[in-house]
């Protein structure tokens, strides 16, 4: 069939517009299973984002392990068969140890140290530097303060009793910590915990926020709680975005996704705290709750710094990362403690700075 001239202009029209239109379709996962709390994060960025870029770009956003499982979700977006994928930056320390304290920290930031690292002093130049080796670009959205800690079928009162343990737990540092302390780390993906502790396959485990643990059922399979959640003082969440994705958007769709992640980190301090608080009270009826008490605290920041420093010092973008942390740390002191008690957290003895400094150097 030979084209008119208005019938090729139409069947041009028709093909950019095809075109156009899979351009401004993302397709978005999660580490997250639908029954995890975490996945509400995810979905307000999204929520967020389709509304600030409606007519320039919509996410379609999937539940984790409906496209690809959990451990895949990295490589999904690296090689760019989806566009983006949520995740906690932990979950890649093994492509990486970086990515280690780009998620959480042994007893040392708070969410608030987070968001001032992040926003205030050049911490999210090293997610997108860490992350852009992969192929990517980072923006962080999530936070949340320090974890549960243990939840057992057995109580843990003391470091004594971590002796033995066989404890799911994530992180390089926290599990060479928990070595140090005397107990062994399993490790294993967040969906799974619940049979394992119903099992008995393993003794004890954390997985997050008194919030998200309630999700998980943990209080069904478990009687004792052990807290504060030493290991993981803070987490930060984010998404992975295939470079290639993110360098055809224009300026100002790509500035818009960074407000919706701006928006979210708020969002998601507020909104878990809160539910923690409520899901405190709920195991408070349902369990034992025990805290570490100070000394013993004291004792495993110790423990952590000499974890960090000897761990910071084997990667040398580990070692970059966890510099930038402490010097923030250390500059943001000044203030910090000037205006104790009316400040944002503690100002902890944290590793030797010194030390971390000839690691980079």
């Amino acid at each position: 069939m030979k084209l008119t001239p208005t019938l090729a202009a139409a069947t041009l029209a028709a093909t950019i517009g095809i075109q156009a239109q899979a351009q401004d379709n993302w397709t978005m996962t999660t580490t997250w299973p639908s029954s995890l709390e975490l996945i509400e994060i995810d979905r307000h960025f999204v929520d967020i984002a389709n509304k600030l870029t409606a007519g320039d770009l919509t996410i379609e956003f999937y539940d984790g392990g409906t496209l690809v499982p959990a451990g895949e979700v990295f490589g999904a977006v690296e090689s760019g068969t989806i566009q983006a994928g949520a995740d906690w930056p932990g979950y890649w320390a093994g492509r990486d140890p970086a990515f280690s304290p780009l998620s959480t920290t042994a007893s040392l930031f708070n969410a608030v140290d987070y968001v001032n690292w992040i926003s205030g002093w050049g911490g999210d130049e090293l997610y997108n530097e860490i992350y852009g080796n992969f192929g990517m670009v980072y923006l962080p959205y999530g936070v949340t303060n320090n974890e549960s800690g243990f939840r057992s079928r057995e109580p843990i009162r003391n470091l004594e009793d971590l002796k033995g343990k066989r404890l799911r737990l994530s992180g390089l540092e926290q599990g060479r910590l928990l070595e140090k302390l005397g107990g062994n780390q399993v490790s294993m993906a967040g969906g799974e915990i619940y049979q394992a502790l119903e099992r008995g396959v393993i003794d004890g485990a954390e997985f997050s926020t008194p919030n998200v643990d309630w999700s998980g059922g943990f209080q069904q399979v478990t009687e004792y709680w052990a807290t504060p959640g030493w290991h993981q003082s803070a987490s930060v969440f984010g998404v992975m975005i295939n470079k290639g994705a993110w360098d055809a958007l224009s300026p100002e769709t790509q500035e818009k996704l960074q407000i919706a992640a701006d928006a979210t980190m708020l969002w998601s301090l507020a909104n878990t705290e809160k539910r923690a608080t409520e899901a405190y009270e709920k195991f408070d009826e349902a369990v034992e709750i025990n805290r570490y008490d100070d000394e013993t605290l004291e004792k495993v920041q110790e423990m952590a710094n000499e974890v960090i420093e000897t761990t910071a010092c084997e990667s040398a973008n580990s070692a970059k990362v966890y510099l930038s942390m402490v010097e923030y740390l250390e500059d943001y002191a000044k203030w910090r403690d000037a205006s104790a008690p009316f400040n944002l957290g503690r100002t902890p003895n944290g590793p030797d700075i010194e030390k971390l400094r000839n690691c980079v150097n």
